[in-house]
């Protein structure tokens, strides 16, 4: 399913897409997919940020020692 979303531009822009043969609405549609990615990594970034602020950090160097724990294991 799709729907229309319109964008005012100067007519000098519009004239100039066409004449240089690029698909504007190709364009705007891959810009805006692009966008869109862009702001979800953000988010997620600024998610992270949250969560490691609130957890602080560990120490000592705990993937060894999980590493090595799982190796004992087995």
């Amino acid at each position: 399913m799709s729907t229309v979303i319109s964008v005012r531009v100067p007519r000098r822009l519009r004239e100039e897409l066409e004449r240089l043969g690029i698909d504007y609405a190709e364009e705007i549609r891959r810009f805006l997919e692009r966008r869109i990615r862009e702001e979800k990594a953000k988010r997620i970034r600024e998610r992270l940020a949250r969560l490691r602020s609130r957890i602080g950090s560990v120490e000592g160097n705990v993937a060894a020692e999980l590493i090595r724990e799982d190796r004992e294991q087995r």
